[in-house]
């Protein structure tokens, strides 16, 4: 089926060491990722995690890994990335939603 969705339920599952190692890492370059984004566009209001990844590995985003990975940045960034509120979107729908809104707007 799905490997990627395997490796990830293997993990949380903590089932194999070696999904457990991926995840971890995958989880650690994500967070530093969604951090560097969030400084480029100086998301003061929140950062908004959305898409098929998140809610499925919603456990490890809680872990703390994340965010760790999030906050990673020179000492000058860290207290404006602290600041920023992080919320992971576990509506599917999210992406109909905007647009319904965006259609009703016009």
């Amino acid at each position: 089926g799905d490997k990627p969705a395997v490796i990830s339920q293997f993990a949380i599952e903590n089932k194999d060491k070696v999904a457990v190692q991926a995840l971890d890492f995958f989880t650690h370059i994500y967070g530093g990722q969604t951090g560097n984004f969030a400084l480029q566009g100086m998301a003061t209001g929140g950062v908004y995690v959305a898409g098929g990844i998140a809610p499925r590995i919603i456990k490890k985003l809680n872990d703390g890994c994340f965010i760790q990975a999030f906050l990673e940045k020179d000492i000058r960034y860290q207290a404006t990335l602290k600041a920023m509120p992080v919320t992971v979107v576990i509506n599917d729908n999210i992406g109909l939603l905007g647009a319904r809104l965006a259609a009703a707007r016009l």
